[in-house]
């Protein structure tokens, strides 16, 4: 079986960094070829297991195939390292090696510039392909972990890129060491609750293998309590990895690395880990109402205030950072819906609540593989932009639509489906996440949430169309601006021919549905009473157009869509409606709110010096006083001791013979108490 070699495919890229890492500068490129290859033969391989399990009676009954070897052993518990492999596991590798891949394609002309660094970047791109490929592949949380820290390790060393010697200068080049150490930072917060949530688990359930942890019966006999803590701490860590409200600060911040790079860690790696976690973990939550209805309220809550910040940023890069932000809300707020629903289902008995929460699940995942292509093709199109005009602030560009026709018709089809435009991806699965939510609004004591956290939803479909419109008009509309005037025009066939190859998959994808290909990422129970993914027949074109479109809310959004796109064509491109009597000219309140983060990095500041500066300064004088008193108080007693025995070591005769004596007459009056005390004469 195909299936068998799984393991090659976090493997291949591996290898890669290590040859890159040691030959990189005697190899063409930089090895930029190489690792091109490598993720060309994990997609490859990809494609193979897929097929070959989609195909298989595994994938009915029991909806995966894995395998594992004991790893080591530890308190009479066996740690296992193997693979997993069902439809979540196949999808996500799907689209992280082929989206990487051309990501790679695309640095070829990208980072051409580069001379030796070449050779550090394609090493650790590589290196960060092999960490999300063998965090979906893995068999067991304590396998998954060592890949998801593997990311983190990357990620820091990737937007670090231009710590030194940085094009522009080195205040870049500070920001950019000072954006690296910050995504470590607080991603290492949500990973220390990830791994306390291990532990946790571990002492509930006595193994972390998918097959124990995820099985009904194990679920039941376990303490519900035990398994509601464990699953928030493992839910922390897809707040830090996927920039969650609160942790969600990092990531426009690392928009200091290279465009290359943030276009893996918004559509290939990273962010999508923490989702691919809810997604792998939702048998877990599911066991307690209250984790998803936690679930969708930070998804909900995150896909809102992240679109306010992207409505008036003039950074290209950073606007779509605020986006990634929302759409993974999006992303928390469909599985936290669909959650809850297949919770009231699974207590109550009810199998049409079973089968909303079971949609909520597949819109979440449709909406990631969506997310995956047009924000890859979203962050590539801005980089030709940068890489033509040299800045990154919109409103230096303009016109770039007559010099850059392949990058602007491109980009127009990822806004379009980022948008939700009807009939583009996007707007299949964010229509599908609406309804979702709605449908848990209907349900249950906390219904009225999930109506707000609705209309949130709709509202941040409003800003997002409105958004990404905006950045377009900007860009490549209008009268060319001072960069645009200078710009050299289209770049490159290694980097437009991904951005072709991308727009095609953010315009179709979404029809995967209407050929009953969303059987793949459904979930349920099988006839066994044990959790799958996948394992069922698809429900057609009729049944999602019944869905949709005999639903009044969806023509809804399609309105506020259609309106977003059209003020910001009036403001933006037309400009018959002046942007600046919205915002008092950039002196309003809630302009200002939202140009500073609502002021969220001020907040993490007084947080780290407030709380983080004391609890330092209190470990750092428990260190000084307490330990290093401690040890230096007993050197200090022996170095004394010495010295005084020392001193009593003068070569004298006299005083030797005089130390004798009087140890011998002390000796005899000790004998003489001892002997009267205990009945001597």
């Amino acid at each position: 079986m195909i299936v068998e070699y799984v393991w090659l495919v976090p493997l291949i890229p591996i290898l890669c960094f290590v040859l890159v890492g040691f030959f990189g500068n005697h190899m063409h490129q930089g090895g930029g070829y190489l690792s091109i290859a490598g993720a060309a033969a994990s997609f490859i391989i990809s494609i193979a297991v897929s097929v070959e399990f989609w195909t298989s009676a595994a994938y009915t009954d029991p909806g995966y195939v894995t395998n594992s070897i004991t790893w080591f052993s530890l308190g009479g518990h066996d740690v296992n390292l193997g693979y997993y492999v069902d439809s979540l596991a196949c999808l996500v590798m799907l689209f992280a090696s082929f989206i990487s891949m051309l990501i790679f394609i695309y640095s070829l002309g990208y980072m051409g510039d580069q001379g030796g660094r070449k050779r550090r970047y394609f090493a650790e791109v590589s290196l960060f392909l092999t960490g999300m490929l063998g965090l979906a592949a893995s068999s067991n949380m304590i396998e998954m972990f060592v890949f998801w820290e593997l990311m983190g390790l990357c990620s820091y060393l990737l937007i670090g890129f231009w710590s030194f010697n940085h094009p522009e200068g080195d205040a870049k080049a500070i920001n950019a060491a000072s954006a690296a150490k910050k995504a470590f930072l607080v991603t290492r917060a949500g990973d220390v609750c990830l791994m306390g949530g291990m532990f946790v688990l571990f002492q509930a359930m006595g193994s972390l293998d998918y097959t124990v942890i995820f099985n009904t019966a194990n679920l039941n006999a376990a303490n519900p309590d035990t398994l509601f803590l464990a699953s928030l701490l493992i839910f922390g860590g897809a707040i830090g990895k996927s920039a969650q409200f609160p942790l969600m600060d990092w990531l426009p911040d690392a928009m200091a690395g290279p465009t290359t790079v943030s276009a893996l860690i918004h559509a290939a790696t990273m962010v999508k880990a923490g989702v691919y976690l809810v997604a792998r973990c939702f048998p877990l939550f599911v066991m307690n109402i209250d984790v998803m209805l936690f679930v969708g309220v930070i998804g909900g809550v995150t896909a809102f205030f992240a679109a306010t910040m992207a409505m008036n940023n003039m950074n290209i890069k950073k606007v779509l950072a605020y986006s990634t932000l929302s759409q993974l809300g999006y992303m928390f707020l469909s599985l936290g819906a669909g959650g809850y629903l297949m919770a009231l289902g699974m207590q109550s008995g009810d199998t049409a609540l079973m089968a909303a929460g079971a949609l909520g699940y597949t819109a979440g995942i449709l909406h990631m593989a969506n997310h995956a292509f047009f924000k890859g093709l979203l962050f590539l199109c801005s980089g030709s932009v940068i890489h033509s005009c040299g800045t990154e602030d919109m409103r230096l560009m303009g016109g770039l639509g007559k010099k850059m026709k392949i990058t602007s018709i491109t980009m127009l089809i990822g806004s379009l489906s980022i948008a939700g435009f009807p009939f583009f991806a996007g707007f299949w699965s964010k229509d599908l996440v609406l309804e979702t939510a709605l449908d848990a609004a209907g349900n249950g004591a906390c219904g009225w949430i999930f109506l707000l956290l609705w209309f949130l939803g709709v509202v941040t479909a409003f800003m997002t169309a409105f958004y990404m419109f905006r950045l377009w008009y900007m860009t490549f509309a209008g009268e060319p601006r001072e960069n645009a005037q200078k710009s050299h025009g289209e770049s490159p066939h290694s980097m437009t021919i991904p951005l072709c190859v991308l727009s095609c998959f953010a315009f179709a994808f979404g029809f995967v549905l209407l050929f009953g290909f969303d059987g793949l990422f459904t979930i349920g129970l099988n006839a066994d009473g044990l959790w799958q993914v996948g394992g069922v027949a698809g429900a057609g074109a009729v049944h999602y157009f019944l869905e949709l479109f005999t639903n009044p809310y969806t023509y809804l959004t399609i309105i506020l869509v259609l309106g977003a796109i059209f003020l910001a064509y009036l403001m933006y491109c037309k400009k018959t409606v002046d942007p600046g009597k919205f915002n008092k000219h950039g002196q309003a309140w809630l302009y200002k709110a939202c140009a500073s983060r609502w002021w969220l990095p001020e907040i993490y500041n007084q947080v780290s010096w407030k709380l983080g500066y004391g609890v330092a300064k209190c470990v750092d004088f428990f260190d000084r006083q307490v330990i290093d008193g401690t040890v230096n108080g007993l050197s200090n007693a022996v170095i004394g001791g010495g010295e005084l025995a020392r001193k009593a070591q003068d070569g004298n005769a006299h005083t030797y013979a005089g130390v004798v004596i009087g140890g011998a007459v002390a000796l005899f009056a000790v004998a003489l108490i001892l002997f009267v005390v205990y009945g001597g004469i």
